[in-house]
């Protein structure tokens, strides 16, 4: 016979995923915070590709390397006399319209090769090279914040390595169990309530699934249980995020963006679906929205020319965003190589020229108001602070005063 029963442990674990929640401790502290900027990072795992996100329609290499691939300009937003935003990215097109959206083209992490799990790790921990920071560059953020302002949540079923380190940070996101029932949920509480450490986690998760609910802090069976397709989670994360007594620093994860083969469709719903996310989150945040910073990255870009499946393979340089009301948008930033053969990184790729460390220390350092070059010291150890020059164009004010 099986023995079915669980530790006590793992009972709560299970009976907590059932309530639509995954939580990692410690408890989402909401206090109020020191500073009314926020800053979410979300990251686009897979290499998304740039050159269809923001198409460089001036350069005649773009039709030429992308061939069938390539998007016809006119059924795209230009942004100016050179880049036109995908079609699918309306609502960020109309972001840009009111200058909350500013975008860098040719932007790498210091990472040169093409591995999926070393790109995203070199642009999570902020290193030089794969797996050689233990922590990612975000939660140290938290860490440089004063400790009011130190609420830190990530939007995945766990913990990325961005947000990982000796900063405390908390995790949520929608479960794929069914809804637990009110009388189960009870139980559960009267079982720990005489717990100290188990009766203190249980609460704290019950807070944060009312906190993502809307509820009140009392029925248990709540509204619907949230989807997760882009637009739920952006309104899940704009309710944590727009409260005063909320988060200040967020991630949120989005994956799917390696397109190899029948890339056209593809992008352009995984485009949608982020498209989507900025919205809810713009359209949930209210006021808080004029206080928002959402930086956007991959870990890198797609190969130049097309291959012989209608896709891309992995590559080096990509677009990055930056998108809120805090943004001096209205702008694309670029310090263009070029798509001739002989401007290719590699003879394949879009050549890099600016640096996401320095943007992400840029935009980040403005948001709190810390010295970008003491940021990048301490968020990107390993980099030596990019003024222009060889290892990177230099990068005007991003944000608001």
């Amino acid at each position: 016979m099986t023995d079915c029963r669980y530790p006590r442990r793992d009972f709560l674990r299970i009976a907590v995923g059932s309530a639509a929640l995954t939580l990692v401790a410690p408890r989402l502290a909401l206090a109020e915070a020191a500073t009314q900027r926020r800053f979410v990072f979300v990251i686009q795992r897979g290499a998304a590709d740039g050159l269809e996100t923001l198409l460089p329609y001036a350069d005649p290499g773009y039709a030429r390397l992308r061939g069938a691939l390539a998007l016809d300009p006119a059924t795209a937003s230009h942004l100016d006399g050179s880049f036109a935003l995908h079609p699918a990215l309306a609502e960020t097109a109309k972001l840009y319209a009111a200058k909350e959206a500013l975008f860098v083209h040719a932007v790498a992490s210091p990472y040169r090769d093409r591995s999926h799990f070393d790109g995203q790790n070199v642009l999570e921990t902020g290193g030089a090279a794969p797996y050689q920071l233990k922590d990612g560059w975000l939660n140290r953020l938290v860490g440089l914040l004063p400790r009011a302002s130190k609420e830190a949540i990530a939007f995945s079923p766990t913990v990325p390595v961005a947000l990982r380190g000796p900063a405390e940070v908390a995790s949520y996101a929608p479960s794929a169990l069914p809804q637990a029932s009110d009388d189960l949920m009870l139980r559960v509480a009267q079982l720990y309530q005489h717990d100290a450490q188990l009766h203190a986690l249980w609460t704290s998760a019950m807070d944060t699934r009312d906190f993502a609910m809307g509820g009140e802090g009392g029925g248990m069976a709540g509204p619907a249980r949230p989807r997760q397709d882009g637009a739920s989670i952006g309104k899940v994360a704009a309710g944590f995020l727009a409260r005063a007594d909320g988060p200040r620093i967020a991630m949120i994860e989005t994956g799917g963006w390696d397109t190899h083969s029948a890339q056209n469709a593809r992008l352009a719903a995984q485009l949608r679906n982020l498209d989507a996310m900025v919205a809810a989150l713009r359209d949930g945040m209210g006021g808080a929205w004029s206080d928002t910073v959402v930086l956007v990255a991959t870990e890198f870009g797609r190969t130049a020319a097309a291959n012989g499946t209608s896709g891309t393979d992995h590559g080096t340089g990509c677009v990055a965003m930056l998108l809120g009301g805090a943004v001096q948008g209205g702008r694309v930033l670029a310090d263009w190589p070029g798509l001739d053969s002989g401007n290719l990184y590699e003879n394949r790729d879009l050549k890099p020229t600016t640096s996401v460390d320095a943007l992400i220390a840029g935009a980040a350092g403005e948001c709190f108001g810390i010295d970008p070059r003491r940021l990048t010291r301490s968020l990107f150890p390993q980099t030596a602070p990019l003024p222009g020059g060889a290892k990177g164009a230099a990068l005007p004010r991003l944000l608001r005063a």
